[in-house]
């Protein structure tokens, strides 16, 4: 698989999204079969993994350590998010990204974590003082990069004064464009990668997630508001756009909708999550797929007129992102 830069790290032009790895999808994993998909992705050209300390906690990193212990992968982790009474609380203290820190080395069976991101913006913490603290790290050899998820532009611009920024992870789909507004634009500016959380707008723009479809209890998706059954037969419009173009180019619609993420910048990386194989191996022929400027105008054109319905989070979750 070819790579792309995001700042000055390379990796491979997808990279896998490890969340729902016993977390948020499936209360009945099998982790043999979770270390095996991560094995089949290193082994299809996938260098680029990305978990965090609150999934699970910790469970996912767990796996993730385990599944790539003595492999040439680059380990993305998070920090900023701790659960306390089973809610989520944003703590970004230099003292807990320190604790957290320790913990994700551990878990992940590893001496340095190759990127590591604030989580989400922490108020009452100033960006100033955990950038700071990245600079601290990454001179101690403990990390290597450092990002921020979610994270606005004034707050992206203090904290690359500080100690220089290498990603910014946010959710960017055909169905979720907000970076496109200003984010984007800053990070082509200042050198900065863009890695692209729920490119399949979380599974709807494979078609697998339709109104007939019943979800299990521990799948998160069931709380999002663009997923109840009247929004998701609202949203199905786009589906269609997708469905011609993959139809014309011999293609499945999630391989368009991760194309047209790569063909919109050269430094974006979108990270896609897969627990089958045929899924992995479905989303890594994107990488192949030729988008002609005129299917891509007629693409933009398209989405345009289309209104999606219903927010990317149920409303405890948006809080906390909002910040």
């Amino acid at each position: 698989m070819k790579k792309r830069k995001i700042g000055n790290l390379e990796v491979s032009t997808l990279g896998l999204g490890c969340m729902g790895y016993g977390v948020s999808y499936d209360e009945n994993y099998n982790k043999k079969e979770l270390i095996y998909t991560i094995h089949q992705a290193l082994d299809l050209g996938i260098n680029f993994f990305d978990t965090a300390e609150a999934y699970g906690p910790y469970i996912n990193e767990e796996i993730v350590g385990e599944a790539l212990k003595n492999k040439n992968a680059i380990i993305a982790t998070k920090f900023g998010i701790k659960h306390e009474n089973g809610k989520p609380i944003l703590n970004s203290k230099p003292k807990v990204i320190k604790e957290s820190l320790n913990g994700s080395l551990k878990r992940l069976g590893v001496e340095c974590i190759d990127l590591y991101y604030l989580h989400r913006v922490d108020t009452n913490t100033p960006i100033e003082d955990v950038a700071s603290t990245m600079k601290e790290l990454i001179k101690e050899g403990k990390i290597k990069y450092w990002g921020l998820s979610e994270a606005g532009v004034n707050t992206i611009i203090k904290a690359d004064s500080i100690c220089k920024v290498t990603a910014i992870q946010s959710e960017y789909s055909m169905i979720y464009r907000e970076a496109e507004k200003e984010i984007m634009p800053l990070l082509k500016k200042l050198n900065i990668g863009f890695v692209a959380f729920s490119p399949l707008g979380k599974g709807f723009l494979s078609g697998a997630l339709d109104e007939n479809r019943i979800l299990n209890n521990n799948d998160f998706r069931k709380s999002i508001p663009r997923f109840n059954k009247e929004n998701i037969i609202k949203n199905k419009e786009i589906l269609n756009i997708l469905k011609d173009i993959a139809n014309n180019k011999k293609a499945t619609m999630a391989q368009i909708a991760l194309s047209w993420i790569l063909h919109k910048e050269n430094f974006i990386v979108p990270i896609f999550g897969a627990s089958k194989i045929d899924r992995l191996k479905e989303n890594i022929l994107s990488v192949d797929i030729k988008l002609s400027e005129e299917e891509l105008n007629l693409l933009e054109k398209s989405m345009q007129s289309i209104i999606i319905y219903g927010d990317r989070y149920p409303k405890e979750h948006l809080d906390i992102v909002n910040k």
